[in-house]
C-alpha cells in the first residue's frame, strides 16, 4: 500500500495565457455522471467575460496579421501536443461523459483529428470563398476572406471534447480570436486544453477558455460592443434567444443553434466561412494608372 498522499489537481481559467481563478473566488463541483465528485472548476463571473474579450482584442491584430501558413504550422502543433497527452484527455473524457475507456479514446483521437484538418484548411480557404470577379470595365475586382474579430462561444454541453475543438478550430484557423465557455456539467477536458495552448505556439489570448454558468456569462458577452460574433451553439432555445437579441445591438454575426449536430461527421467548410468577412478590391487597368481602392 501506499502512503502517498493524493495530489488533487486545481484547475484554473486560461485567459491572455495565463491561468487565473475567477474573479469572484467562486468555485463550483463537478461531478462524473454517477454522481461523484471529480473536482472544483472555477466558476467565472462577468468580469472575466470582460477580461477575456480585452486579451482576445489584443491578441487580434497578431493573430489576423500571421500568414494563413504560419497559423496552419501553429494549429499543427496544437495537434501534436495533444497527442502527446492522449491518456490525459482519454481518462478526462470518459469521467466528463460517462464513456468506456475504448469509446472516449475515439473521441479523442477524432478532436486531434480535427485540429489536424482545420490546420490544412488555413491556407486553402482564401481559395475557395474568394476570387477575381468579372466586372464591365477596364478593372480587376477581387474578393478575399477576412477575419471577423473577437468572437464568443458557448460550447457544447454534451461534446465536452470534441464538440468544444469543433467550434474553437475553425474560428482561430481563419484568423479571429475567441472567448469560450465551456460546457458547464464538464468543463474539465476543456480546462485541460488551456494547458495543451499554454505550451503550444498559440499566442496568449487568442483562445480564452471559461468555465461556469453559461446563462450568466453570455448575456454580457453578447452585448460586449468590442465582441464582433457569437456562436451559440451551446446555448438552450430560451438562452440563445437572449443572446441573439443582445447581439443586434452592434451587428454581430450569430451562428445559431443547430437541432441537431453530429460533431463526428465531416465537418466540411461550413464552420470556416462563419466568420468571415469579405473584402472587395477593385484595380484599375490599362492607362488608368497603378492606384487602387478598397470597399
Amino acid at each position: 500500500m501506499s502512503d502517498r498522499l493524493s495530489v488533487l489537481k486545481t484547475y484554473k481559467l486560461y485567459v491572455g495565457g495565463k491561468f487565473p481563478r475567477s474573479e469572484s473566488g467562486r468555485v463550483y463541483e463537478v461531478q462524473d455522471g454517477k454522481g461523484n465528485w471529480l473536482a472544483n472548476a472555477p466558476q467565472s463571473s462577468r468580469k472575466d467575460g470582460r477580461d477575456a474579450v480585452v486579451a482576445a482584442r489584443k491578441a487580434f491584430g497578431g493573430w489576423s496579421g500571421a500568414t494563413a501558413y504560419n497559423r496552419g504550422q501553429v494549429l499543427y502543433r496544437v495537434a501534436e501536443m495533444l497527442e502527446g497527452r492522449r491518456e490525459q484527455f482519454v481518462r478526462e473524457v470518459a469521467e466528463a461523459e460517462g464513456l468506456s475507456k475504448s469509446k472516449a479514446a475515439a473521441v479523442v483521437d477524432a478532436a486531434i483529428d480535427r485540429w489536424v484538418w482545420y490546420a490544412g484548411w488555413t491556407d486553402k480557404i482564401g481559395q475557395v470563398v474568394g476570387g477575381a470577379n468579372p466586372v464591365a470595365g477596364p478593372f480587376f475586382n477581387l474578393s478575399t476572406p477576412e477575419p471577423t474579430g473577437v468572437v464568443a462561444v458557448v460550447a457544447p454541453q454534451e461534446s465536452s471534447f470534441l464538440g468544444l475543438v469543433s467550434v474553437i478550430a475553425p474560428v482561430v484557423a481563419t484568423g479571429s480570436t475567441v472567448v469560450v465557455i465551456a460546457s458547464e456539467k464538464s468543463p474539465l477536458p476543456a480546462l485541460s486544453l488551456g494547458e495543451v495552448l499554454a505550451t503550444s505556439d498559440v499566442p496568449g489570448g487568442v483562445v480564452n477558455i471559461l468555465s461556469g454558468r453559461a446563462a450568466e456569462i453570455a448575456p454580457s458577452l453578447a452585448a460586449h460592443q468590442d465582441v464582433n460574433g457569437i456562436d451559440l451553439t451551446g446555448a438552450d432555445t430560451a438562452l440563445a434567444k437572449e443572446l441573439e437579441i443582445a447581439a443586434a445591438d452592434n451587428l454581430k454575426r450569430v451562428r445559431r443553434p443547430q437541432p441537431v449536430e453530429d460533431f463526428t461527421a465531416d465537418p466540411g467548410t461550413d464552420r470556416l466561412t462563419t466568420f468571415l468577412e469579405t473584402k472587395t478590391v477593385w484595380h484599375p487597368t490599362g492607362s488608368l494608372g497603378a492606384s487602387g481602392s478598397a470597399y
